[in-house]
């Protein structure tokens, strides 16, 4: 599959994604005012109206990371990697052509490791049955992925053979580059539609009526607004288990 078609596969797919209900505000889960809405304890103090909280989406999204931590320890190996041999060049310790020579190897390798992440993320998303709601979705992108792992994949191999110049490297890196940014972005979708999912459950569990992105978040009264990141933390912490 060429590039372009790849990306507006991936792209529809996070239309659709996005029609799932990725909003700026969470969830309502319960109906402002009903003779439920509130706990007990809040019942008692004589707390009404509206219970608002917020979630750190950025924060939520690193425990599904944290689930393949092995491949993104990896990737730091390999930026680190990249950061030395930088060093090195400026020390001048290393010349010029052998310079380039391994700093085409290492982006490449680098770009091919950042993909196999997120591919990991998604095949640990299929085989979850957290993920039961969603597998006919993440299959089909799983499927339209791996051509640009296999592309990452071949850049590395041909680039290690030496066969291929400056500008076509360049070219071809940044082709898998714009590959793995559209990804990225579309499993950041798929988690945050969990995430989302998470937080309503959390919400209804503590009477909360209203859940926001933290960082729609300027300033919240602790007796205003219930910080839920840590408890949705947990709620998702086994979903790639």
């Amino acid at each position: 599959m060429s590039r372009s078609a790849l990306l507006i596969v991936i792209a529809s797919l996070a239309l659709v994604l996005a029609a799932g209900a990725l909003v700026t505000q969470f969830a309502i889960p319960r109906k402002v005012g009903s003779a439920n809405s509130a706990p007990a304890s809040a019942a008692k103090s004589g707390e009404v109206g509206l219970r608002i909280g917020f979630v750190s989406v950025e924060s939520a999204g690193a425990v599904f990371l944290t689930a393949v931590d092995d491949v993104r320890q990896l990737s730091a190996a390999k930026a680190q990697e990249v950061g030395d041999l930088h060093t090195a060049y400026g020390a001048g310790t290393v010349k010029e052509e052998q310079y380039q020579a391994r700093l085409k190897e290492l982006n490449a390798e680098l770009v091919s490791v950042n993909i196999s992440i997120y591919a990991t993320v998604l095949d640990r998303m299929i085989a979850s049955a957290s993920f039961a709601d969603m597998q006919s979705t993440l299959r089909q992108l799983r499927l339209q992925v791996q051509p640009l792992v296999d592309n990452a994949t071949a850049l590395v191999s041909q680039v290690k053979k030496g066969a291929m110049s400056m500008s076509d490297f360049q070219l071809r890196l940044s082709q898998v580059q714009a590959g793995y940014s559209q990804l990225e972005k579309v499993v950041n979708q798929v988690w945050t539609l969990k995430i989302q999912q998470a937080a309503v459950k959390v919400a209804n569990a503590q009477g909360i009526n209203l859940v926001l992105q933290q960082s729609g978040v300027l300033y919240a009264g602790s007796a205003m607004a219930v910080d839920l990141t840590e408890p949705v933390k947990a709620e998702i912490a086994s979903y790639l288990k």
